[in-house]
């Protein structure tokens, strides 16, 4: 079975490849889990945060927004000392903002999803890479995404992480073409 070359350098990109990378999400709370999570990657490696992402869910409620706002100084400092995740203070910190603003967002366009899915007109671009050197790391839609969720407060939204993070929620298909999940997806 053939696949994006990148999956196979680990068994946990293995498994995030053949399940879940590409396939179109609509879930707010999946979709906000994978904002951080992918926020939580800059400057590393997305294996780093796969390795973490368990515990990440744990410590961070499931990603649910409304318990996270509510998180207090106190106990994002004590997650500073958890080796479980990527202990960047501006990262921890970042997520229990970002959820105020999620919420925000949600209330705003009555879903979460709604909001993020309008910066590729409501259905997934399906890209034609023949190899992932062609894959870009950012586009137009990319751009757009990351003013706008900087422009509301988002925090680790650049335009490279709104890319990854469009191709992690399948609005972008960029399985190279000769992967057996292009044509699934």
């Amino acid at each position: 079975m053939k696949r994006c070359k990148w999956a196979e350098s680990h068994e946990l990109h293995l498994k995030y490849h053949d399940e879940e990378w590409g396939v179109p999400v609509h879930d707010d709370r999946h979709l906000f889990e994978m904002l951080n999570l992918e926020g939580a990657q800059a400057g590393l490696s997305w294996i780093t945060v796969l390795q973490k992402r368990a515990h990440y869910k744990k410590l961070f409620a499931n990603f649910d927004a409304k318990k996270i706002v509510k998180f207090t100084d106190a106990k994002l400092e004590k997650f500073l000392q958890d080796p479980g995740i990527i202990r960047n203070r501006l990262k921890v910190f970042g997520v229990r903002t970002n959820a105020a603003i999620f919420l925000e967002t949600q209330k705003e366009f009555g879903s979460f999803d709604k909001y993020i899915w309008q910066f590729v007109d409501g259905k997934p671009i399906v890209n034609k890479w023949k190899n992932r050197d062609a894959v870009p790391v950012s586009t137009k839609e990319s751009d757009a995404m990351s003013k706008d969720l900087k422009k509301r407060g988002f925090k680790f939204v650049g335009t490279t992480i709104c890319y990854a993070y469009m191709q992690a929620v399948g609005m972008v298909n960029d399985h190279t073409v000769d992967c057996f999940r292009y044509g699934e997806i």
